[in-house]
């Protein structure tokens, strides 16, 4: 149970990290490199989230597979 609070809170942390870095190259005129930002917070927080779905088939299948 702790570490799915962690994951939630890890994943809002890079949300909102990567929102803040998004707002402040927008602003100071660098419209290529926020979205680069935005990109690569998408990919971590993707990356994070396939983990998670990679466990859950595997322990759906050991279920079904009865082991």
């Amino acid at each position: 149970m702790n570490s799915d609070v962690n994951t939630i809170f890890f994943i809002a942390g890079i949300g909102i990290l990567t929102a803040v870095i998004h707002t402040v190259l927008k602003q100071s005129g660098k419209e290529e490199f926020a979205s680069w930002a935005t990109l690569t917070g998408f990919i971590v927080i993707m990356l994070t989230v396939i983990t998670y779905i990679s466990n859950l088939f595997d322990k759906v299948r050991n279920v079904f597979l009865m082991n």
